[in-house]
């Protein structure tokens, strides 16, 4: 059994165990997503959606992959996020949207894709709508096709790339080209990442902090006593110096 092939078996497990949502989700949370009174009663008329967040190796290194969405008069106008979308009348099930928008908008191959569960659902509220992340495996990388009207750049992020502290920032975020705020954000090689995309990176950067942890158990330890999870997140991390 290879590095990814323990823990993406390790995850697909995690994920099935109750998830830190909104104890993760408000460390990257924008001041206008904390809950307000009526904050339950509008997830019960929001629009559903769903979006992918695929893990897949590049040269033994995990990633996952996140897109630029273009210029344009709405919500979420030049903003980076996962491949993902509403949930159409036809759609079978979350899962399925999930799977159905990446292959419209990056060209994920769903036969492709092995699914391993669901992170935390997450309220949009300049949008009404209540989004479902699906997280998904590939073993290999995706041929990627951006579609060129919903994506104008695709971002292949190593994983470990967002446990690192220096990624994480506070910055001015300038919302529908009026509003302007300060919100916390992840940056990647200039690209900034706030609001639903980045809440929901820092629920799956709580969950690979639990990896990383030396107090995690695991069935298997190496001659140096390091867990074999950690091990393997710290080579998908930085394959250039394993430990």
């Amino acid at each position: 059994m290879d590095n990814s092939t323990e823990f993406v078996e390790w995850l697909k497990a995690r994920l099935a165990q109750p998830l830190p949502a909104w104890e993760a989700h408000k460390i990257m949370a924008p001041p206008s997503r904390l809950p307000t009174p009526n904050y339950e009663e509008k997830k019960k008329q929001a629009r559903l959606g769903s979006v992918l967040a695929l893990i897949y190796p590049i040269d033994g290194v995990l990633h996952t992959v996140l897109m630029q969405r273009p210029e344009y008069d709405g919500t979420h106008s030049g903003q980076v996020s996962f491949p993902g979308g509403k949930v159409e009348e036809f759609d079978e099930d979350r899962i399925a949207t999930a799977l159905r928008e990446a292959r419209e908008e990056v060209r994920i191959l769903p036969e492709d894709v092995t699914v391993l569960g669901q992170l935390s659902e997450l309220y949009i509220p300049p949008s009404n709508f209540l989004v479902f992340p699906v997280v998904g495996y590939s073993e290999k990388r995706p041929d990627f096709i951006p579609d060129a009207r919903e994506v104008v750049d695709i971002i292949e992020l190593p994983l470990g790339e967002i446990l690192k502290p220096e990624n994480i920032s506070t910055t001015s975020i300038v919302a529908n080209k009026i509003f302007r705020f300060q919100s916390p954000t992840f940056i990647f090689n200039e690209r900034i990442v706030w609001g639903a995309t980045a809440m929901m990176l820092a629920e799956l950067k709580y969950l690979l902090e639990e990896v990383a942890s030396p107090l995690t158990p695991s069935p298997i330890e190496r001659g140096n006593k390091i867990p074999y999870l950690f091990k393997i997140l710290r080579l998908a991390w930085n394959a250039k110096h394993p430990l």
